[in-house]
C-alpha cells in the first residue's frame, strides 16, 4: 500500500517535528517579534517618547503637482520665457524652453513665503506651514513613485506610512478602522497598494470609502445587519471566535488573528459608523465653511474621523491621475486647486477652533513635480503642459511638531532639482514618525529574517522644520 503524507504547511511541519520543539522556537520569536498576537492589535500604546503629534491627516494629490505653480516661486523663468533652460537632466518626454509659471505668487503671512494664488486659502495659513522645497524622488513614473512617497520603497510592495503609524501607536477608537483611505469615485485597483499592510498584521491595512456616497450603505458595503438581531450576531461572532482559536492555537497564522479581528471590528462598526459618517450632525456655519462639493465633504467627513479617534486618514484627490498635466497646465492645474484649496482652507480654520491643529500632522503633496520647461507633441510642438520631474518639488507639512513659517531645501534657479538640503521620502517619513514620538530607526517589525522598518537602512529627522 503508497503511503501518504498529510497536507501541511511549515507550521504544521514545526509542530509535529520532535515533538513540537519547531513550533515552540517559532512561537516564542513571533511573540517577541509582535507583542500584540494574543491582543487586539489596534489598542492604543505609548510610542518611545511623548510627540507632539497623535493623528494623521495626509492629502495626496495623485499625478504630481507641479511645485513651479504651486509653492516654489521661480522668477527667473520668466528671464529665460521661450528659450532653453541651461540643463542636462533628462526628462522621460522630450521638452523645450523654459514655461513660466501662469499663475500670480504673492508673499503671504508674516513669514512672507511666497504662494501661488491658486492655492489662497491655503496661504491663509502660511506662518502654520512648513514647506520643503527640496523634495527628490528616484524614477520618473508614476506607480513606483507612489510607493515611494506612500510605503517607501519604489520597487517592491511595503506597509503604507499609514499601517506603520496603526502598528505604531494602535487606535484611539475600537469601534471604527484606525487607517482610512477616501477618493472621490473609487480609486484604479493598483491605487491600492498605497494603502496596503504588506507584512505587517493585515489589521492595519488601510480601509477604503468613497466620500462620494451619501449613503452609509454605500459609503461602507454591508454595514447594516439585515438577517439577525444584534444579540444573535454576536453569539455567532463569539461561536466563530471560539472556533478560529482553537484552529489557531497550534499554528500562529497572523492572518487568522488579522481575520478575527476584521470581524469583531465590523460589528462594532456597525454601531458607530452611521453617527460619524453624518454630516448632518454639523452646524450649518461649519458646512458651509467646507463647502458643498465632494472634496469638502470628504475633508469633513476625515475631521470627524480623526476627532473620533481614526489615526490616519489619506485623501486622495483624483482618480485616474489628474494633477498629471502634460498639457494645457494652466487651466487644470487652475481646476483641481479650485476644488482642493477650500477644502484644506477649511480643514486648518476647523482644527484651529477646536484645538486640534496642535497633535495632528498635516501633509501635502504628490509623488513628483513637474518640468519647469515645457513639453512637446510628437510633432515637436509645445503643449503648454509640463512633464514629470522626480529630481525635484515640494510638500508641506503643519501642525503637531512643526514649526510653522518656514522654508526648507531649494531647487536649482528654474526648479529642475533639489540642490540645497535634498530631502528623500526617507527623510519625510523619518520626520514624521519623530512627531508621532517614534525613533524611526527603532520601529521596527520581524519579517523574513530580518527587522524591517518604514524608512529602510536610510532617513534622517528634519529637525529645522520642527518645534
Amino acid at each position: 500500500m503508497e503511503f501518504q503524507l498529510p497536507n501541511m504547511n511549515r507550521r504544521d511541519l514545526l509542530t509535529r517535528s520532535g515533538m513540537g520543539l519547531g513550533m515552540l522556537g517559532l512561537a516564542g520569536v513571533l511573540q517577541a517579534a509582535d507583542g500584540e498576537a494574543a491582543t487586539n492589535p489596534l489598542t492604543p500604546r505609548q510610542p518611545h517618547f511623548p510627540g507632539k503629534a497623535k493623528r494623521v491627516i495626509h492629502f495626496f494629490l495623485n499625478g504630481g503637482p507641479s511645485h513651479v505653480d504651486t509653492f516654489d516661486y521661480k522668477p527667473s523663468l520668466e528671464k529665460y520665457a521661450g528659450k532653453p533652460l541651461p540643463t542636462n537632466l533628462l526628462t522621460e518626454r522630450k521638452t523645450g524652453a523654459s514655461l513660466p509659471s501662469p499663475f500670480k505668487f504673492e508673499k503671504r503671512g508674516e513669514c512672507g513665503t511666497p504662494v501661488s494664488e491658486i492655492f489662497a486659502r491655503t496661504a491663509e495659513h502660511i506662518d502654520d506651514i512648513a514647506v520643503i522645497n527640496s523634495m527628490y524622488a528616484q524614477v520618473p513614473n508614476h506607480e513606483p513613485s507612489l510607493m515611494l512617497m506612500n510605503c517607501g520603497d519604489s520597487v517592491q510592495p511595503r506597509p503604507s506610512t499609514g499601517a506603520w503609524v496603526l502598528y505604531g501607536l494602535g487606535s484611539e477608537n475600537q469601534n471604527l478602522p484606525g487607517f482610512i483611505a477616501m477618493c472621490p469615485g473609487g480609486y484604479p485597483i493598483k491605487d491600492a497598494e498605497n494603502w496596503q499592510s504588506g507584512f505587517l498584521p493585515g489589521a492595519y491595512q488601510g480601509t477604503f470609502i468613497d466620500p462620494q456616497q451619501r449613503t452609509l450603505d454605500k459609503l461602507i458595503e454591508n454595514i447594516r445587519r439585515t438577517h439577525s438581531s444584534s444579540a444573535a450576531q454576536r453569539r455567532q461572532l463569539d461561536l466563530l471566535a471560539q472556533l478560529n482559536r482553537e484552529h489557531q492555537a497550534p499554528r500562529i497564522d497572523p492572518r487568522l488573528e488579522a481575520r478575527i479581528q476584521s470581524f469583531e471590528l465590523a460589528f462594532r462598526m456597525q454601531r458607530d459608523a452611521e453617527e460619524a459618517f453624518d454630516l448632518s450632525q454639523e452646524p450649518k456655519h461649519i458646512q458651509d465653511l467646507y463647502g458643498a462639493g465632494v472634496h469638502g465633504r470628504q475633508t469633513l467627513i476625515a475631521r470627524r474621523l480623526l476627532e473620533r479617534g481614526v489615526r490616519y486618514v489619506q485623501l486622495w484627490h483624483g482618480a485616474g491621475q489628474p494633477w498629471d498635466n502634460h498639457d494645457q497646465i494652466e487651466a487644470n492645474h487652475r481646476r483641481l486647486a479650485g476644488e482642493l484649496d477650500p477644502a484644506i482652507g477649511a480643514l486648518l480654520t476647523d482644527l484651529k477652533q477646536r484645538g486640534m491643529f496642535e497633535d495632528t500632522l498635516i501633509l501635502w503633496g504628490g509623488e513628483f513635480g513637474r518640468t519647469p520647461s515645457v513639453e512637446l507633441g510628437g510633432d515637436g510642438a509645445a503643449k503648454a503642459g509640463r512633464d514629470h520631474n522626480h529630481y525635484g518639488f515640494s510638500v508641506w507639512l503643519a501642525g503637531g511638531g512643526i514649526k510653522g513659517g518656514t522654508v526648507y531645501g531649494a531647487t536649482d534657479e528654474f526648479g529642475f532639482k533639489a540642490e540645497v538640503n535634498p530631502v528623500s521620502a526617507h527623510d519625510l517619513h523619518a520626520t514624521m514618525l519623530h512627531c508621532l514620538g517614534f525613533d524611526h530607526e527603532k520601529l521596527t517589525y520581524r519579517y523574513a529574517g530580518r527587522d524591517f522598518r518604514l524608512t529602510d537602512v536610510h532617513g534622517r529627522v528634519l529637525t529645522d522644520i520642527l518645534t
